[in-house]
């Protein structure tokens, strides 16, 4: 099957773009650049959408949230976006957030975690897992039912939940029902056949990857430390059940995959589907591709079955 023509439409456009090469490219130049991508901004109506801000030790983060009903107490979604760690924000996965609140019938609040490499890791892993810390220890300002309380994100946001969940796991607290990874950013330690197969020509690239990288952790030595891979802990037992979607024309479709057999074979119950007409960051897409809203609305059906279930 070929990429899906929307979005091949979509990556023809970009090419007419002028665009620096990824290696002269600062950050602030690519924030800025990725804020004028043509996709459509349009977005789903939400019954109620608050930000606040959260008053973790020494530093403030910012928070949005997304409460679909009016009911008083609804399960959560913690939710991280991605961006390699560098880039993205609140606004930039505002659709995405919005549509999984409805279609999950969740509560979704979206973390505006530091960036790289203003703060270089472990600053977004200790804002990914302290944020979660304080909503579910403050569940009821936040009208959500602490004991449903599930983590998500996109690519590096994706990373960011796997990373919480063990590290949830290590301290024993909170409580997390389940994680949904969008085309996850798990890490590796042999580099898988996608890599090499989506190289270019898909959005996400392979120098894109390592650019990322490079603003994100202070030494190559830092990408095996399970915080940064979370496939390379060794024991994946006893973590939260997962769903993890993945996209054929990604160049982490296989690293995506192999994190969902790897909890597999820890035991932990896992939903996984790649789709075959993607490309990485299909969730962006949502407004304008149908096979991209209806693969997020799978995800979302196995978050809100989880909710029922838990």
């Amino acid at each position: 099957m070929t990429v899906n023509p929307r979005i091949q439409f979509f990556l023809d456009k970009l090419k007419e773009m002028p665009q620096l090469p990824i290696d002269q490219m600062t950050p602030e130049v690519y924030r800025s650049q990725s804020g004028a991508l043509p996709v459509d901004e349009e977005s789903e109506a939400v019954h109620k959408v608050e930000d606040r801000i959260l008053p973790l030790k020494n530093r403030d983060i910012a928070v949005r949230i997304y409460t679909p009903t009016n009911e008083e107490l609804l399960p959560a979604l913690v939710f991280y976006h991605g961006g390699g760690w560098v880039v993205g924000n609140l606004d930039s996965h505002d659709g995405i957030c919005r549509s999984l609140a409805n279609s999950a019938q969740c509560v979704v609040i979206s973390v505006d975690y530091r960036l790289a490499p203003e703060h270089k890791f472990p600053a977004a892993v200790e804002d990914a897992y302290d944020s979660l810390q304080y909503i579910a220890s403050h569940a009821e300002e936040f009208s959500i039912d602490r004991n449903q309380i599930a983590v998500g994100g996109d690519s590096a946001g994706g990373n960011l939940a796997a990373v919480t969940c063990i590290i949830a796991k290590e301290k024993k607290t909170p409580s997390i029902c389940y994680q949904l990874l969008l085309y996850p950013s798990t890490g590796y330690d042999q580099e898988p056949s996608s890599i090499r197969e989506n190289a270019e020509g898909y959005l996400l690239t392979v120098d894109m990857m390592t650019w990322f990288r490079k603003h994100y952790v202070s030494h190559d030595d830092e990408m095996l430390n399970p915080y940064v891979s979370p496939i390379l802990y060794p024991d994946l037992s006893g973590l939260p059940p997962a769903a993890i979607l993945t996209a054929q024309y990604d160049p982490l479709r296989d690293v995506g995959k192999a994190y969902a057999e790897k909890l597999e074979d820890n035991g932990v119950p896992v939903f996984y589907k790649n789709y075959q007409d993607l490309i990485h960051g299909f969730g962006n897409f949502i407004s304008f591709v149908p096979e991209a809203l209806e693969a997020l609305n799978e995800g979302a059906a196995s978050l809100r079955t989880s909710f029922f279930t838990s």
